[in-house]
């Protein structure tokens, strides 16, 4: 019976030995009880300081002025001085319309004004006459009276000639179409030989302002206390709108107008930006991305914008603590680029997990990507 103790006992005491190293080796090593290694991460920190707030929004941008071009007088166009699409200069000439029958007439209206004004000195002369025949009682009260009505219808005769003249002069001077902008020009439909009326009030085209250009937007109402705030400051806000696509720096205008009500069928405020524009860089039509900067948000906390998890129970970061990943609840105020404003229980400085939070557990190990290689560094050579 001793004999069959002892040969059981040399028969699994090899197994226990061979056991023992793989035992010691897993108590000795980081972390021991055979847990699950550490989840690689990145972290970025917590900054608590001022913060500009900036509200998203699309926008068209928009013409200040679109001049209609529309004949002022009648005639057949003769010469087109432009071309579709290009840039012009106010005064610069557009069009010409025939003139000659209005030259005519102007001819003929100074002619006649040559002969009212002659019929007006001699009407003037009589007067004068008839004057001194009076106080020495050879001519009549009524035949001074007359002669004095006389002078002043010639006079006005002449007045009215001259009012002709006038008007004639501006026909002819109507009949060369000018720019009355700067801005560019649109499609022309009509041609040298066409004949426009001016009561037809036919479009011969369209001048559109480009320099400086509007950008029209809508931002929610929440925000318009903050905007009017610093207007009755002295201040403007800064507008800041990029164009889709577009790799260089944003376009930077100020707020114009700010809408007399809200749209209560959106919630949303109706603004206006004005912007330079000498390198015709905003076209009217485009849509546009609109940063407002409606104010600074004092003591503000940001956190990365992709540090921020959602759960069930809300909003959520974690923060790593110590090699550890803690949980802290908080509320998503808005996005500011890149980063979020946030509110929670959440200190300067603290890290927070960037990459890698969603395989991260509350509690769970934790440790850096650029800190993982060394830490394997270290266990293999314990």
């Amino acid at each position: 019976m001793m004999l069959r103790k002892t040969l059981l006992l040399g028969a699994a005491l090899p197994a226990m030995l061979a056991l023992a190293p793989a035992g010691l080796h897993a108590q000795g090593a980081p972390g021991g009880g055979g847990g699950a290694p550490p989840t690689a991460i990145t972290t970025d920190r917590v900054v608590v300081g001022d913060v500009p707030i900036n509200v998203a929004s699309n926008g068209v941008v928009q013409s200040e002025s679109v001049v209609t071009i529309r004949p002022r007088v009648d005639g057949q166009i003769t010469q087109v001085h432009v071309q579709e699409g290009q840039f012009v200069r106010r005064g610069q000439p557009l069009f010409t319309l025939d003139a000659r029958l209005n030259q005519a007439l102007l001819a003929q209206q100074e002619a006649q004004l040559m002969r009212d004004r002659a019929s007006a000195t001699r009407a003037q002369a009589d007067a004068v006459r008839y004057q001194s025949l009076r106080g020495e009682s050879f001519a009549s009260q009524q035949r001074f009276e007359q002669a004095q009505a006389d002078a002043a219808a010639a006079a006005a005769t002449v007045l009215a000639t001259q009012a002709l003249i006038q008007q004639t002069r501006l026909s002819i001077e109507f009949a060369q179409i000018v720019a009355e902008a700067d801005g560019q020009l649109g499609a022309l439909p009509l041609r040298v030989g066409n004949f426009v009326r001016q009561a037809e009030n036919v479009a011969l085209g369209s001048i559109t302002q480009i320099n400086p250009i509007l950008v029209q937007f809508s931002i929610p109402e929440r925000w318009l206390p903050m905007i009017r705030a610093t207007q009755a400051a002295g201040g403007n806000p800064a507008v800041l709108v990029r164009m889709e696509g577009d790799a260089g720096p944003p376009s930077r205008g100020e707020i114009v107008f700010v809408d007399s009500q809200v749209d209560t069928t959106t919630g949303t405020i109706a603004l206006k930006g004005r912007f330079e524009n000498s390198n015709a860089r905003l076209w009217p039509g485009q849509y546009v991305q609109v940063s407002v900067a409606a104010g600074v948000s004092r003591n503000a906390i940001t956190v990365p914008s992709a540090a921020v998890q959602t759960g069930q129970q809300g909003r959520f970061v974690f923060v790593a603590e110590q090699g550890v990943a803690r949980r802290r609840a908080v509320e998503l105020v808005r996005v500011n680029g890149d980063r979020a404003v946030v509110t929670g229980e959440l200190r300067d400085g603290e890290s927070v997990i960037v990459d890698g939070a969603q395989r991260v557990v509350d509690g769970g190990r934790v440790v850096e990507r650029g800190q993982q290689g060394q830490r394997v560094s270290q266990v293999t050579e314990r």
